[in-house]
């Protein structure tokens, strides 16, 4: 670091460091998985504790600085740093703490949920997560969450006991179903918008150390066949089956062999009950055809949240779009087989997310989370590793979002949303009735919207 009598007085205050642009860790810093993101900020705060995100806000506040908040993982969007402001980074704030009778665990904001699987697991015991362990809990959750129990326990955000917040005022408040009702609404698929999320307290669910899974890949030239035996399936799934389907390359000389360069329609299941129940629900998904590989079993829970983790390494470049199916008909599985042929990269996949189930369950006035009706999740993930296929990476996500909008409402899950480049009218979209409710809280917690480099609902008093 540089010398601290350069520093300025607010750097006394933290407990954490502050990391400036002439700073030897600096570019580390503010580096983040998505290699398409190359931002600089004046200043990256590293918080030890909820008082360095009081004073790094109140600061932020009182020098009218841009604003970016820095949770645990992924954030495809880029939105966690930004150029000239400040970060709020909580990726030093990991601790999960477990109450085994009590079914619950406290997770602090820069945690990831390999943090919080190691420790729940421990007693047998999961919050619904996600399907990757490196995504940070703060982002996935506020924005909704979907992972491998889905179907069964419901988002994450869904199993929420109350959220420890720092407001753009700098105050720090709870909010609950007891506390704070309609701000807890709000967090519950509302996204960043109405602070720094410091901790987070989850309500957690038997999963035995071990649980059926069902990992299965298909010759993509049978794609329309393959989804349409995943509709037959899915109508008559139990809740403790969460399934989706990914279509792409997938080049894996490891895996597949001389198959490595073959298109593939991949299935990835989870059963959230007993093992030996798991395996039988699961085993139609594995006899659709014969498979070019089958990798289903048993395992331990752990391993199946890790299982995805090496093909999002940090730094490739991922552009992430999604939208709502009305359902499966013919025409979408023609499409979805179409775009898988026109992606550029090998290691790009077009993606269908069995939803339904718990979260469904769910009144749609109990949360501000959009999609719960839908059947169907379409995520077209743009991944390649060459900077200048960025172009042609982007522009497949786009047209094959674009041509799929006729088999949907229009909204989007907000985990997955490019670059956010589809502004207010994407947000009042997907929002819909509850957009209202919302800039009714941001009025309240941060009416100059402080909180804006997210999936962003405008105050009413914006320009």
């Amino acid at each position: 670091m540089a010398n601290d009598q350069q520093r300025d007085p607010f750097d006394a205050d933290l407990r954490g460091p502050v990391l400036r642009p002439e700073d030897a860790e600096y570019d580390e810093a503010r580096a983040v998985w998505n290699g398409m993101i190359d931002r600089r900020p004046s200043l990256i705060v590293r918080c030890a504790g909820v008082a360095d995100v009081v004073r790094s806000v109140n600061y932020a506040r009182e020098n009218d600085r841009v604003v970016a908040v820095r949770g645990g993982g992924h954030n495809v969007a880029g939105t966690a740093v930004c150029d000239d402001g400040i970060v709020i980074d909580l990726s030093e704030m990991t601790s999960v703490r477990v109450d085994p009778d009590a079914r619950t665990a406290w997770v602090e904001g820069g945690a990831r949920w390999a943090d919080v699987d190691h420790e729940t697991q421990l007693f047998g015991l999961a919050a619904p997560g996600g399907v990757v362990s490196d995504t940070g809990v703060a982002g996935l959750t506020l924005g909704g969450g979907l992972g491998h129990l889905r179907r069964k326990h419901g988002l994450s955000c869904d199993n929420l006991r109350s959220v420890e917040l720092v407001t753009a005022a700098g105050e720090v408040v709870t909010a609950s179903r007891d506390e704070n009702a309609d701000l807890f609404w709000g967090l519950r698929g509302g996204g960043g918008n109405f602070g720094v999320v410091t901790g987070f307290e989850f309500e957690l669910h038997p999963v035995s150390p071990d649980v059926a899974m069902c990992l299965v890949f298909y010759p993509a030239a049978d794609i329309p066949d393959r989804l349409r035996d995943f509709r037959e399936y899915a109508r008559s799934a139990p809740d403790e089956v969460s399934a989706l389907t990914f279509s792409g390359v997938l080049p894996d000389e490891e895996l597949f062999g001389d198959a490595a360069s073959v298109p593939k329609l991949g299935i990835l299941g989870c059963y959230a009950g007993p093992p030996e129940e798991g395996t039988a629900a699961l085993a139609p998904l594995r006899e659709f055809a014969d498979p070019i590989a089958d990798f289903s079993g048993v395992m331990p829970y752990v391993e199946l949240q890790r299982l995805l983790d090496e093909d999002y390494p940090d730094g490739m470049r991922y552009y992430w779009k999604s939208l709502y199916l009305d359902g499966l008909s013919d025409d979408v599985l023609e499409r979805l087989d179409h775009w898988t042929a026109a992606a550029p990269s090998p290691l790009s996949t077009v993606d269908i997310w069995h939803l339904g189930g718990a979260i469904a369950d769910v009144g749609a006035d109990e949360s501000s989370f959009a999609g719960r009706r839908a059947p169907y999740l379409l995520g077209v993930e743009g991944n390649w590793e060459d900077p200048d296929a960025d172009e042609e990476n982007v522009a497949w996500v786009r047209d094959c979002i674009d041509d799929m909008r006729r088999f949907s409402d229009g909204t989007v899950y907000l985990n997955f949303p490019g670059f956010l480049e589809g502004g207010d009218e994407t947000i009042q979209t997907t929002f819909g009735p509850a957009y209202e409710r919302l800039v009714d809280l941001k009025d309240e917690y941060d009416p100059a919207n402080l909180f804006r480099l997210n999936q962003n609902v405008a105050p009413s008093a914006s320009p």
